[in-house]
């Protein structure tokens, strides 16, 4: 059992298995098997960005199969070619927001497999290192759609994955009403994002 993050060898690759063992306050994701330690706390503008989104999603999802969930909500991602017990498991994130539409990925401990979009905020503490990774996690485990949220610019940039890989759909800001790829009818109200 791991009570203190200090005790991890950040050199180390790890997995979902080890993941379970760790009792300790700090959140960290693992991409790869490799740490990545999650900025503080968010900010007071990134909660309220993503309550304002999800609060959106959740209107217009609320009769229907899908589901949305906000950080902290663990997000296993598996290697197709293996089997994906806890051991096979090398990534687990949180993403800021994601919906799953298929409700055999959802358990108890969140999600196992790639949700159908995927939403990260922008924060002082994300490295570039740190977007272009996840970036790349979500492309190879088919997100159907990823968002990178900059409340410094006021824009929402969307990615669809077309033939396995992200295309640039377009870079939305506050006048904008965003279209969600992944549903007929669905807009999100970038006015209201950053309001």
């Amino acid at each position: 059992m791991i009570t203190d993050i200090n005790q991890l060898d950040l050199t180390k690759q790890y997995s979902y298995a080890d993941y379970l063992t760790w009792e300790f306050e700090e959140r960290l994701e693992l991409i790869h098997g490799w740490i990545w330690k999650m900025s503080p706390a968010q900010l007071r503008n990134h909660q309220k960005i993503s309550f304002n989104i999800s609060g959106q999603l959740y209107a217009f999802l609320k009769l229907k199969p899908c589901e949305v969930y906000a950080a902290p909500f663990d997000v296993r991602l598996v290697n197709k070619q293996k089997n994906p017990d806890n051991k096979n498991i090398l990534s687990v994130v949180q993403p800021d927001i994601c919906v799953i539409c298929d409700p055999n990925k959802l358990d108890e401990r969140g999600c196992l497999g790639a949700p159908d979009l995927i939403i990260e905020i922008l924060s002082p503490g994300n490295s570039k290192k740190e977007v272009k990774a996840k970036y790349n996690l979500y492309k190879e485990n088919g997100v159907r759609e990823y968002w990178i949220v900059s409340p410094e610019y006021l824009s929402v940039t969307v990615y669809d994955l077309i033939n396995n890989a992200f295309v640039l759909r377009d870079t939305y800001f506050s006048e904008d009403s965003i279209p969600v790829g992944i549903f007929d009818g669905c807009f999100i109200d970038a006015k209201e994002i950053f309001a």
